[in-house]
């Protein structure tokens, strides 16, 4: 990631901008659900639905975590996490929204995609989310 002056400076094509991202507070006992809060809050201030995202990455911390955000928001399953979710390639702790974000990126070029969707659940009850555009 970097800013467009300095992908111009470099001589790289940028994959994608951010069009807004989020960190929300949920119950921090069920912790699980930020993910969920972190979408709802992104879809309304920006005036989407879950019909105009495209691709979506969650984080697998858990298996849960998935199934109750994708209830919640009733996705296109086929958009959600397309090559795989943490529980089969890993979450290095750290690493994680790095990854995701990369992944959501490629599968939109790879798909011929405009919108991503990144989001995953964090300790003590946080939730993050970020929508992407490719370019």
């Amino acid at each position: 990631m970097m800013t467009a002056e300095k992908a111009k400076e470099q001589g790289l094509k940028p994959l994608g901008r951010i069009i807004d991202t989020c960190l929300v507070g949920s119950d921090p006992v069920l912790m699980l659900t930020g993910p969920i809060e972190a979408t709802h809050h992104l879809l309304e201030r920006n005036k989407m639905t879950m019909d105009d995202i495209d691709v979506v990455e969650i984080n697998e911390a858990f298996a849960s975590v998935v199934l109750a955000w994708a209830r919640e928001m009733n996705p296109d399953m086929d958009s959600v996490n397309p090559n795989g979710g943490a529980i089969a390639l890993g979450h290095p702790l750290g690493g994680t929204g790095s990854i995701l974000m990369t992944k959501a990126l490629h599968e939109l070029h790879r798909a011929d995609k405009e919108f991503g969707l990144v989001t995953m659940c964090c300790g003590g009850g946080l939730g993050t989310g970020t929508i992407i555009q490719r370019m």
